[in-house]
């Protein structure tokens, strides 16, 4: 194994655009309705930071944090303590794990995209919220956009390809519509979807691939040796200037879906 491969989540590269990041944890958050005794469940919960913070917006009772990344989970733990603690495990396996309806409040931003299946995980995942609870999920939408189509191009790359061993990184976020139909059959018959373009403004265009190692670029760089995901980002550095110019600030407009639903049924 190389000194790049299986390393994980970097929660210092992830956090590189802590502010830009946050934003759409905190317009989720401004759709949750309050309420005593709160529990919240967190579904990837990152380096906790934010967990904490929802936390003590929302006056919890107790807030559970779940990541499949011990580097996250590591960093995670100053923040536990006054009602907030942190698990390291996979999210399929520990909601499986769960019984349902006894979560008033069910919580996830920018994980859920990761896993497949979301005909079968949202239902699962809305099985978990107790009667006349909230759901609230936040995904990143952006996989139209260069940032991501370059991504998926270098990945069939005969200098990339036998090393990836066939990775491609699928989409599995489904329509607003989609959603929003799912959490109507599951009884959030009080809901509010949209999509939210959030436009950032990046020192250059080069930076937009800072942005995607922390996130997007992860799962090559833990398939990739060193030398050989070095060559991957210059690569990929190269197509984003002849895509998109190389400007000096950079617009990056990154969209992203919001749901909330509380259920009524």
């Amino acid at each position: 194994m190389s000194s790049s491969q299986g390393q994980g989540w970097d929660p210092d590269r992830y956090g590189q655009f802590e502010t830009e990041r946050s934003q759409p944890f905190r317009d989720l958050a401004a759709l949750v309705e309050q309420e005593e005794a709160l529990s919240v469940l967190d579904l990837g919960s990152g380096t906790g930071e934010l967990t904490a913070w929802l936390h003590r917006k929302l006056s919890a009772d107790e807030t559970v944090g779940i990541d499949r990344s011990e580097a996250m989970i590591n960093r995670a733990a100053v923040h536990a303590g006054d009602g907030v603690r942190f698990e390291h495990a996979e999210i399929e396996a520990f909601i499986d794990g769960q019984p349902n309806g006894v979560w008033p409040l069910v919580w996830s931003n920018a994980a859920l995209q990761w896993l497949p299946d979301h005909g079968t995980l949202i239902p699962r995942i809305l099985e978990l919220v107790a009667p006349t609870g909230q759901i609230a999920i936040q995904m990143p939408v952006n996989v139209d956009n260069p940032s991501h189509l370059i991504a998926r191009q270098l990945g069939t790359d005969p200098r990339f390809a036998a090393s990836l061993d066939g990775y491609e990184r699928k989409d599995t976020v489904q329509s607003p519509e989609w959603y929003a139909a799912m959490l109507h059959e599951s009884g959030f018959t009080i809901q509010q979807i949209s999509v939210q373009v959030y436009g950032h403004v990046l020192p250059e265009t080069r930076s937009i691939s800072d942005w995607v190692q922390g996130s997007l670029l992860t799962p090559y760089r833990e398939r990739l040796s060193s030398e050989t995901y070095s060559e991957f980002i210059e690569a990929y550095e190269l197509r984003l200037i002849e895509q998109l110019g190389d400007h000096h600030p950079c617009f990056y407009p990154f969209k992203r879906l919001l749901i909330w639903g509380r259920r009524t049924i």
